[in-house]
C-alpha cells in the first residue's frame, strides 16, 4: 500500500491516497501505522477518497487518531487533503471543496512557484456552543473545568486561559481533561496565554492523540473562546508548538477561517502482511 507522510505546522499524518488504495480496516492500521518508534510515525491516519455518491465535494477525508478512533475533523489535516489532492492531480478546483465529518468544507488556496499548493485558507463553518451538541454534561462540570470555554468546531474542545506564557508545561492536565466524565465523546483540551488582543500562544491536548505540535481545529475554537470571554479580537495569530495560524471569526456570516501551509514529507511502500 502506497502512502505520503504529510504535515500542517508539526501536525502529521500519514495519508492513503483512496482512489486507488483499498484499506479495509483504518481503526487497527491506524495505531500501527503511527507507531513512532515500529511504523512510519504521526498523529494519525487521513485517507483521501472520492466523495460519497450525492455528495457535493471534490474529495472526501476520513481521519483516523493514533489509537484508531475516528474524528469528524482535523484543521491541519484537512490543509494536507488538499494539498495532497491538488499536487498528486486528484483535482484541481479552486475552491476545492472536501467532504469531512463536519460536512462539506471549502478550500481556497495559493500555489509556489512549482504550481504546488503551499498555502490554503480554510471556511471551518459556524462554531456551536450548545452544550449537548458539543457535547458537554452539564451534569458533570466542576472544579477541574472552572473557567474553561467550551467550543464545537465539528469535534469537542475545552479551551483554558492561563496566566503564565509556558502552557506547553500541562501533558497531565491535558490527559484528565480528555477523559473527564463530562465529556461523553471525550474532548481536545487546549491552554492560551494571551500575549496581546490578537496573538497567542497555545498548547494542545488532543483526545487519541495526546501531545500535538499543532491542531487545526482547536486553534479555531481558541478564537471563538478568545471572543466570547472578552481576551482576544475577532483576527488573530495562533503561535502553536509547530509554528503559527492565522484565524479569523468573521462577524459577517458567523464562520471562521484558518489561514496555514501544508507540506509533503515523502512517500512509501507500507507492507500488507503486517
Amino acid at each position: 500500500m502506497k502512502f505520503t507522510k504529510m504535515h500542517g505546522i508539526g501536525n502529521d499524518y500519514v495519508y492513503v491516497n483512496g482512489f486507488t488504495e483499498t484499506v479495509d480496516d483504518p481503526v487497527s492500521l491506524a495505531p500501527i501505522i503511527a507507531d513512532r518508534h515500529t511504523g512510519v510515525g504521526g498523529d494519525g491516519l487521513i485517507l483521501v477518497l472520492p466523495p460519497e455518491p450525492g455528495v457535493a465535494a471534490d474529495v472526501r477525508m476520513r481521519m483516523f487518531n493514533a489509537d484508531g478512533s475516528e474524528s469528524e475533523m482535523c484543521g491541519n489535516g484537512i490543509r494536507c487533503v488538499a494539498k495532497y489532492a491538488h499536487d498528486h492531480n486528484l483535482t484541481t478546483a479552486n475552491p476545492m471543496r472536501v467532504q469531512t465529518g463536519n460536512g462539506v468544507l471549502n478550500i481556497d488556496y495559493t500555489t509556489n512557484g512549482s504550481g504546488k499548493l503551499a498555502q490554503a485558507t480554510v471556511d471551518m463553518g459556524e462554531p456551536t456552543f450548545d452544550p449537548p451538541l458539543i457535547p458537554v454534561d452539564e451534569s458533570k462540570l466542576d472544579d477541574a473545568l472552572a473557567g474553561a470555554v467550551f467550543v464545537s468546531m465539528g469535534n469537542p474542545h475545552a479551551v483554558f486561559f492561563v496566566d503564565d506564557d509556558r502552557p506547553l508545561a500541562r501533558p497531565q492536565l491535558g490527559a484528565q481533561i480528555e477523559t473527564h466524565p463530562a465529556f461523553p465523546n471525550r474532548v481536545n483540551a487546549h491552554f492560551v496565554h494571551v500575549n496581546a488582543p490578537g496573538d497567542v500562544s497555545v498548547y494542545h491536548w488532543e483526545r487519541g492523540s495526546g501531545a500535538t505540535l499543532a491542531c487545526g481545529t482547536g486553534a479555531c475554537a481558541v478564537c471563538v473562546a478568545g471572543v466570547l470571554a472578552g481576551r482576544t479580537e475577532r483576527v488573530i495569530t495562533a503561535h502553536l508548538p509547530g509554528g503559527d495560524l492565522q484565524l479569523e471569526w468573521r462577524q459577517a456570516d458567523n464562520h471562521v477561517y484558518m489561514t496555514g501551509p501544508a507540506t509533503e514529507v515523502f512517500s512509501g511502500d507500507w507492507p500488507t502482511t503486517i
